[in-house]
């Protein structure tokens, strides 16, 4: 469904991609990790294409993604962002109804089903009752929510997010992980994940792409690629990789 193949990218002069290739079929669920400045949330962006000048082959469904308009990317792609700054003083449910544009015509309203669709997706991330709550009165979780509830709003066959729970407690990211491992199981939606914590990259990713200084480290299926040494080298950093138990799944923890 998505291909990439040699993708280069700067800004100004400065590499932040280097000769990047990958392909990810429907339905598959892929997790980016890597450090800081590594060139994730720049990948992640190519692929919405919110960023043109690369070099290299990007297409969608067999499509140049240059070929594509804003609103037929948009009809594919939905994106929960990692920035979720709103700039005008909108209500929670105004937000989510965002992600009905690319389906409205050029100065169309929307329709009831446009606002059911939109409540629905309000409804399974736990912000319906914010519907008429501004924006600026929510906390940086509740406003986190909103946003995912409008990339579900879009209904688009590829979700991308880039730390879509940085901002949540517990309890709301596992919930949201759930909600969006259900997506991709039962509505065979494509999820691009963006993560910094190991362990929700190892419970919920069906490959992991590991990226060092713009270049693909490791990249695999999760249980194969996410071994200790592979995360020291691409971290620097040591870590302990331990078992549950009950349930067999590897768990990181910092070690000095």
């Amino acid at each position: 469904m998505i291909k990439i193949q040699h993708l280069h990218f700067s800004y100004d002069k400065t590499p932040i991609l280097k000769d990047i290739s990958l392909s990810l079929p429907k339905g598959g669920f892929l997790g980016i990790i890597g450090p800081n400045g590594s060139g994730k949330t720049t990948l992640l962006k190519i692929i919405a294409g919110l960023l043109k000048n690369y070099r290299g082959e990007m297409t969608l469904e067999g499509k140049s993604l240059s070929s594509l308009s804003r609103q037929e990317i948009a009809q594919k792609i939905a994106v929960v962002p990692q920035d979720t700054s709103i700039p005008f003083s909108f209500t929670a449910l105004e937000i989510v109804l965002m992600g009905r544009t690319p389906h409205l015509k050029l100065f169309a309203f929307e329709t009831k089903r446009d606002v059911d669709i939109a409540l629905k997706a309000m409804e399974l991330t736990e912000v319906r009752h914010l519907a008429h709550r501004l924006m600026d009165d929510l906390s940086g979780g509740e406003k986190q929510r909103v946003i995912v509830a409008r990339a579900l709003a879009q209904q688009a066959p590829i979700l991308l997010l880039d730390e879509p729970t940085a901002h949540l407690d517990i309890k709301h990211q596992i919930d949201i992980h759930n909600l969006v491992q259900r997506l991709n199981r039962d509505k065979g939606i494509t999820v691009i994940n963006v993560l910094h914590d190991l362990n929700l990259a190892s419970l919920y990713c069906q490959e992991v792409l590991m990226l060092k200084e713009g270049s693909i480290g490791f990249h695999g299926p999760t249980k194969k690629v996410m071994t200790q040494d592979n995360i020291e080298k691409i971290f620097e950093a040591k870590i302990y990789v331990g078992q549950n138990k009950d349930t067999g799944q590897s768990y990181y923890l910092p070690r000095s």
